[in-house]
């Protein structure tokens, strides 16, 4: 008997009794159901024209296809964007064209797309059709059927599990696996070794700078010169994607072609996510791993989904900051309560870790470190409605790490460290209520900076600081000339007296226009600015002004005031002897014991007054006298401050006239030698005070060689 059947019709024919089972599939054909088109060749985005770097990980994988090795796994981790596939993908060429290895090449970013292509390697190597129907259909475990062909596999194989920033996924199942038959390579921001287990761990980071800038230079050779282009990549990082967009977009102009010098400028003025990404082909599909302004969002959207958002919170938080080592107690402070628990912020940090999104480092502090780019990314997709309660708990973070009354002492690396997470919040808040405070901050930094006698650091924060806020708060903003005057400070230790003394005077010249002459801020310029005129020869206007800050100091703060008794201390250094032997000037030379009875025995002003007072009975010609109390006063700064500290250098220079005075002329020399020799290490030659103790040094050889015997 003949059948016939149309469109959805069947005919069935049998002989005998048949049982049919009949299933029907209603819909479209869904292209996301079914498996990858090819995994013998990678899947990847814009390859790197030449491959910068790698050679030692690149060594380590090639010599892991070498006759006979099998039974390994490698795991390439880093941070998104680092370049961890552009290597699999080299090694990938490598081990198929040259070592004759069969590749195979898996997208293990989500469930899906990991199990549909492995499966097509299970297609590859050898699987019916049968036992791929029954592993899709779960009538057998699917790793199990994959594994069991690449053991059985007639040739060598190289597998390439690309993007497994989700582990959990490939441990369900046991995807993930070694075997005699091949070496597995798998790509993923997650860090931590527990993932990845019998595994060697290969740490792919950014690029060193001549090699970043050949990227740069490899993909758009005719924008500019290898040195502009190392310009260019310190500034995106070195991060290979990065590069590789910024290459994209000066390659690929034609109305207007920018230089390297021109990209970079723009980098600098407008929003750099946005200028990066514009290097993507536009072409192409929109991959969020190729776009430095989504890269990082998959691993913030994995967080949400899997009830981490403090992980994402304390990124968020990090974005306020720079990209330079961050100490970890900064985080370790109950002021961060105001966006995330404190309980949790050990949870939220290990996630960041093991994403690779910030990384432990050790520069004398244990410290943080984020990427650049990735935290201009997720600046710039923050929401707006968060950067309030943001950027004040980052502000409060900061307040809490300085001292509130800065005092010296010996360098302090927190204090360094914290400079330009200071001027990055004033970057990132620019028009935020929090600015001013940011401005305090950053000047009681450069305070806290300079009273350690890392000057040129206090100058920079200092200086900074009104470059950042000048504009917002405006040129006579009380903080904002605070901050001025702080540098105009800053200037006169690095010796540089003909920048200070204007600045000083413009700043005091506002401050007493603004506040009066009695403004403690006012006053604070004062004192700075006669030490400056001091220096300079100007003793009159020096001494004058000196006398007018003791009257303000005293009617403003009091008598017995730190600041108070720190200008009349400064007296002692500045009037000669007739003047110190003066009826009206008795009480100053018992300013120590003063200072002893207001502040104590160990107070910074206190030891000031001491030294100051050596100095005093040093013009007075009272040589023992003074070599006691210097004697005193040199080992307590070197004690507590350090031999390099400079109001120690100070106290040891005074000591050395003194000991020549006493007639240990060999002694002067030798204490004379060793401040010129600190201070030119510490100062520079050139500095006034390097300077002075060379001539200082010069005087008492020639004194020496006088009173020698023929």
């Amino acid at each position: 008997m003949d059948g016939h059947a149309e469109e959805g019709g069947r005919v069935y024919q049998s002989s005998r009794d048949q049982h049919i089972s009949e299933y029907h599939y209603h819909g479209s054909d869904d292209p996301g159901l079914a498996g990858p088109d090819s995994v013998r060749r990678p899947a990847v985005g814009r390859a790197p024209v030449v491959l910068r770097d790698r050679a030692e990980v690149l060594h380590r994988l090639r010599a892991s296809v070498a006759e006979g090795n099998c039974g390994q796994a490698f795991v390439l981790h880093g941070m998104g964007g680092c370049g961890k596939t552009a290597v699999a993908h080299a090694f990938f060429q490598f081990a198929t064209e040259l070592s004759g290895r069969v590749g195979l090449w898996v997208n293990a970013s989500d469930r899906a797309s990991l199990r549909s292509g492995m499966l097509a390697v299970a297609a590859d190597r050898g699987a019916t059709d049968g036992e791929l129907l029954a592993a899709r259909n779960g009538l057998r475990p699917g790793a199990d059927l994959v594994w069991e062909h690449l053991d059985r596999s007639a040739d060598p194989w190289l597998l390439v599990l690309d993007n497994a920033d989700d582990p959990e996924i490939l441990r369900d199942g046991s995807w993930l696996r070694t075997s005699p038959g091949g070496i597995v390579v798998v790509t993923t921001r997650r860090a931590a070794a527990r993932w990845w287990p019998g595994a060697e761990l290969q740490h792919i980071g950014v690029l060193p700078r001549e090699d970043a800038a050949r990227v740069l230079c490899d993909l758009a050779p005719q924008s500019g010169t290898l040195k502009q282009a190392s310009a260019i990549a310190d500034r995106l990082g070195r991060l290979p994607l990065a590069l590789t967009l910024a290459g994209g977009f000066l390659s690929h102009q034609v109305l207007d072609p920018w230089t390297m010098d021109a990209y970079g400028r723009h980098l600098e003025e407008g929003e750099r996510v946005e200028l990066i990404d514009q290097g993507a082909d536009l072409l192409s599909d929109a991959d969020p791993r190729h776009l430095v302004g989504r890269t990082w969002q998959l691993t913030l959207d994995a967080f949400e989904a899997r009830g981490l958002p403090e992980a994402v919170t304390l990124l968020r938080l990090l974005a306020r900051f720079a990209s330079e080592p961050l100490p970890l107690t900064l985080l370790n402070r109950p002021e961060i309560s105001g966006v995330l628990p404190r309980a949790r912020t050990e949870t939220a940090l290990r996630a960041l870790l093991d994403q690779s999104l910030t990384e432990l480092v050790n520069v004398g502090v244990r410290c943080v470190q984020s990427h650049g780019v990735l935290l201009d990314s997720v600046a710039s997709a923050t929401p707006s409605d968060s950067l309030s309660t943001l950027n004040s708990t980052a502000c409060r973070l900061l307040d809490a790490a300085i001292p509130q009354l800065p005092d010296a002492g010996p360098e302090d690396p927190h204090l360094r460290l914290l400079s330009p997470h200071v001027l990055a919040l004033l970057q990132r808040g620019a028009t935020s209520s929090t600015l001013a405070d940011v401005v305090g901050i950053a000047t009681r930094l450069a305070t806290a900076l300079h009273r350690t006698g890392d000057y040129l650091s206090a100058w920079e924060t200092a200086h900074s600081a009104v470059a950042l806020s000048e504009q917002v708060l405006g040129s006579e903003h009380r903080l904002v000339l605070a901050a001025h005057s702080r540098a105009g400070r800053a200037l006169f230790r690095l010796g540089k007296y003909a920048e200070a003394e204007p600045l000083l005077r413009q700043v005091r010249s506002n401050q007493e226009r603004l506040f009066g002459a009695c403004d403690p801020d006012t006053l604070d310029s004062s004192h700075g600015l006669q030490l400056v005129l001091g220096n300079l020869g100007k003793q009159a206007e020096a001494l004058s002004l000196l006398r007018a800050t003791i009257v303000g100091r005293q009617s403003s703060l009091g008598p017995a005031h730190p600041l108070t008794l720190r200008s009349r201390a400064s007296l002692l250094t500045m009037l000669s002897a007739a003047e110190l032997e003066r009826e009206d000037n008795s009480a100053l030379l018992s300013l120590p014991s003063e200072c002893e009875r207001q502040l104590g025995p160990d107070h910074t002003v206190t030891l000031g007054a001491r030294h100051n007072h050596a100095w005093a009975l040093y013009v007075l010609r009272r040589f023992d006298e003074a070599d006691e109390e210097i004697r005193l006063v040199a080992d307590t700064y070197e004690r507590r401050f350090g031999s390099d500290y400079p109001i120690a250098l100070s106290a040891q220079q005074l000591y050395a006239r003194i000991q020549h005075k006493l007639g240990h002329f060999d002694a002067a020399v030798r204490l004379m030698n060793d401040v010129t020799e600190r201070r030119t290490n510490s100062l520079g030659a050139d500095h006034p005070f390097t300077t002075a103790s060379r001539k200082v040094l010069a005087e008492l050889k020639e004194s020496r060689e006088r009173t020698q015997p023929p």
